[in-house]
């Protein structure tokens, strides 16, 4: 408890606070990235504690909220299929496709499983010789390590029952083109720690000497979020566009070059679509040729899938922060938790999700003030 303790300090976070208000002297509009950031932002209700004028917009962090539809449309055709065994994280059972989702489809018979690791996928694959089992890869950068290393222990050990459905995203790509947008607000983000403690921080110092704007890689804590904003606010008081470190704790510049060989052994940067946004072009990962036979798109001939998003679903304006969930009329009343529309509504770290679970426009909520105490509560940490 000595950890939670330590960064969930009502005492420190009212100092942090009280820091942002003395120093804003305008109005500024910052992003977090990260889905998990979104969720304790929300959730501890420091978005309505900032000055006036100052803005978080909760941006496209959430790797279950991005996938696209057709990908989760390639995934039902995949399980579907008899002598199919698909495997996928907890969180992506539940995400609508066109007309189902995996844990439906599990109900009426497929044999979907929820595994805890790509390896657990290999594992089933080496004592079900007579299926094909197929891990559903999804995830920002952090992921990608486990899913590269999967792939190389199967074609290691010559398992060829074994594939992967791939849906990995980048981040720095995805924030290049929010600031090439015309519609473009963000002037200063929050980056994604549990990225950055894998890939470092070097890929993002172009860009904000590209955008001038400044970068601040923040944990997940309530802590860490107010000295992330107080960080990336100070900067734009000062004139400055760099990439600082909060995260501290568990990032290094250069991130763990191990992991990122492994990664680049396996795959290699293509253009991806992300759900509700379109195609962003080097913003994702692709089966090295080497490794294609591994490729559940080629193996199951799903390529061609093409589907359409529901007409009320506006969660391509949520995730790119043009949009709240305030804004949509299907929040809360035909998309809920229970029945989602879109993913944002579904995934633990979904804009969405975390403005239900927080009641807001449901109910009347409160957050703090420099003048009020602070309550810290369980956050969440994000495992994109």
């Amino acid at each position: 408890m000595k950890y939670l303790d330590e960064y969930r300090d009502p005492v420190l976070a009212r100092k942090l606070l009280a820091e942002i208000h003395r120093i804003t002297t305008r109005p500024w509009t910052l992003m977090e990235v990260c889905g998990g950031q979104t969720h304790t932002i929300v959730k501890q209700g420091i978005d309505e504690a900032l000055p006036a004028g100052v803005r978080m917009i909760h941006g496209p962090g959430c790797p279950v909220c991005v996938t696209p539809l057709e990908q989760v449309d390639k995934a039902l055709a995949i399980a579907a299929r008899p002598g199919v065994i698909f495997t996928s994280y907890g969180d992506m059972l539940r995400v609508p496709g066109s007309t189902t989702d995996l844990l439906a489809l599990k109900a009426r018979g497929a044999d979907v499983r929820i595994v805890y690791s790509p390896l657990d996928a290999v594992r089933i694959a080496t004592a079900h010789p007579d299926h094909e089992v197929v891990f559903f890869a999804v995830g920002f950068e952090t992921t990608a390590p486990a899913n590269a290393m999967a792939v190389a222990e199967a074609a290691r050990r010559g398992i060829t029952n074994f594939s992967v459905l791939v849906s990995h995203v980048l981040v720095p790509p995805a924030m290049t083109a929010l600031l090439d947008s015309p519609t473009n607000q963000v002037q200063g983000f929050l980056a994604a720690g549990h990225v950055c403690a894998i890939m470092g921080w070097t890929e993002y110092e172009p860009i904000a000497a590209r955008y001038r704007v400044p970068i601040v890689v923040t944990g997940f804590e309530p802590l860490d979020l107010l000295e992330g904003i107080l960080m990336a606010i100070r900067q734009l008081e000062e004139g400055r566009s760099e990439v600082e470190n909060q995260y501290v704790r568990a990032v290094r510049r250069e991130g763990v070059p191990l992991a990122q060989q492994q990664v680049l052994e396996v795959f290699e940067i293509g253009a991806r679509k992300w759900r509700g946004i379109g195609e962003i072009p080097h913003s994702g990962y692709r089966l090295r040729p080497e490794y294609a036979s591994f490729d559940a798109e080629q193996r199951f001939d799903v390529a061609a899938i093409a589907t359409n998003e529901h007409p009320a679903c506006i969660a391509g304006a949520i995730l790119t922060g043009e949009r709240t969930p305030l804004d949509c009329t299907a929040y809360g009343t035909l998309c809920t938790p229970r029945q989602p529309l879109g993913a944002p509504m579904v995934s633990s770290e979904g804009t969405c999700a975390a403005f239900h679970a927080a009641r807001r426009g449901l109910a009347t909520t409160g957050g703090f003030s420099p003048a009020q105490p602070l309550v810290m509560t369980t956050g969440t940490g994000g495992a994109a």
